[in-house]
């Protein structure tokens, strides 16, 4: 009896399976009346119908600012660094006394200098003396040839020994002059890299301080080999436009590390023609006015370049464009055979993002053209048919409840 009563059970769990396969395949096979899909209803999306037209392009890099002028002061003349004359990290005018090294050492040097030179002259009036009483006498036979060039002679070595020492004394002087170590430009001063008190020497340790003149303050950053050749290409085939550099150069924007925007806008000032070995890209520096000190060496900066533009784009909102097993895709409205509206995945390549009126924006590099309808809102509720997915274009159905069967949607337009 038990046996009976489990075929039966299992009889029935099979002819209940059948009834549902039955109904999904008939479901499957057209019967909605609603024109979905397995019984979903149609996605209800908006589109946007693209189109050509120039837009502006901004490029951005990740760069970091150093003074014009960097300039490092060091010791030239050996000697016990007396004292700091500057504020570190304070404001320095070219000319200024930072640090003085004991001169005593080097003045006594060029008293001596100076002793040396006033005996070389006294030698050098002495033999020109002898060679003046001579040269009358070389004449009338009284002195022989030979004494009076022996005297000339004399003359000229005096008279190299004063240039000797004349050199000598200037040398003197010079160090002299070391011994007071002045800012080579105007700029801000950083900490002294010697206390007083130190012995401080010519060579690979003379470093005192650093001097950097920040108004303007230059910004370095790098552009990559491949982007680089990328923007000649696009410039090549006339696809990307930059200005004049007759009438200026690119724009430079400065975002800081908070996120804030610098108020001050500089000029790209410099990229250079060769790729730096160390990085494998170019180096590129913008200039910036900054006579405030606003800004300091060493910060680091986003580097917002602006002027560029690119004539006949195509551009998407950034929403758009999804990624896919096989890359970005948009859902593209299309007709069904039957004339239904149906939404098909089309595969695009996309370049450079543009901010237009407050949205980003994809530039379409191929995939898309002038006229195309682009679902640009309810791609999440859009279900993947490969055949195209049924979509009702406007405001979803519930939204005015009794006339979803006859709502319009809008296209809009760039």
């Amino acid at each position: 009896m038990n046996a009976t009563i489990l075929t039966r059970s299992r009889r029935v769990r099979a002819v209940t399976a059948a009834a549902l396969l039955a109904s999904a395949l008939a479901a499957c096979s057209g019967g909605n009346q609603n024109g979905g899909f397995g019984g979903f209803p149609p996605a209800p999306v908006t589109l946007l119908q693209v189109k050509a037209a120039t837009v502006p392009v901004r490029f951005e890099y990740v760069g970091q600012t150093a003074g014009s002028k960097e300039a490092e002061v060091r010791a030239r003349v050996q000697g016990i660094l007396e004292r700091r004359t500057y504020q570190e990290g304070g404001a320095v005018k070219a000319g200024q006394t930072m640090f003085v090294i004991d001169p005593k050492p080097y003045a006594a040097q060029l008293q001596q200098a100076e002793a040396a030179l006033a005996q070389a002259e006294a030698q050098l009036a002495q033999a020109r003396r002898l060679a003046e009483r001579l040269k009358p006498l070389v004449g009338d036979k009284a002195v022989s040839q030979r004494e009076y060039d022996d005297a000339v002679s004399a003359e000229e070595s005096a008279a190299a020994g004063v240039k000797l020492a004349q050199a000598r004394l200037a040398e003197a002087r010079l160090n002299l002059s070391y011994t007071t170590v002045s800012a080579p430009v105007s700029g801000f001063a950083s900490r002294a890299q010697k206390s007083e008190g130190s012995l401080v020497s010519p060579g690979a340790d003379s470093l005192l301080t650093t001097v950097s003149q920040i108004d303007p303050l230059h910004v370095n950053f790098s552009v990559s080999e491949n982007e680089k050749l990328r923007f000649d290409k696009l410039v090549a085939e006339g696809r990307l436009v930059l200005p004049d550099p007759k009438k200026g150069a690119l724009e430079v924007t400065l975002r800081l590390a908070d996120g804030s925007v610098f108020p001050r806008k500089g000029k790209l000032s410099f990229v250079d023609a060769r790729i730096n070995p160390a990085t494998g890209s170019f180096d590129a520096r913008a200039e910036i006015a900054n006579p405030d000190g606003a800004l300091h060496p060493g910060q680091f900066v986003r580097v917002q370049l602006n002027g560029a533009a690119r004539p006949n784009a195509i551009v998407v909102p950034q929403r758009a464009v999804m990624d896919g097993p096989q890359g970005k895709f948009v859902y593209v409205a299309a007709k069904s055979p039957e004339g239904k509206d149906i939404a098909l995945p089309r595969p695009v390549t996309v370049g450079d993002w543009v901010e237009i009126e407050g949205t980003n924006q994809w530039i379409v590099e191929s995939g898309l053209k002038p006229g195309d309808q682009v679902v640009v809102e309810g791609m999440a509720k859009i279900f993947p048919i490969p055949t195209g997915a049924p979509i009702v274009i406007g405001a979803p159905p519930q939204a005015d409840a009794g006339k979803a069967g006859s709502a319009k949607g809008e296209v809009r337009k760039n």
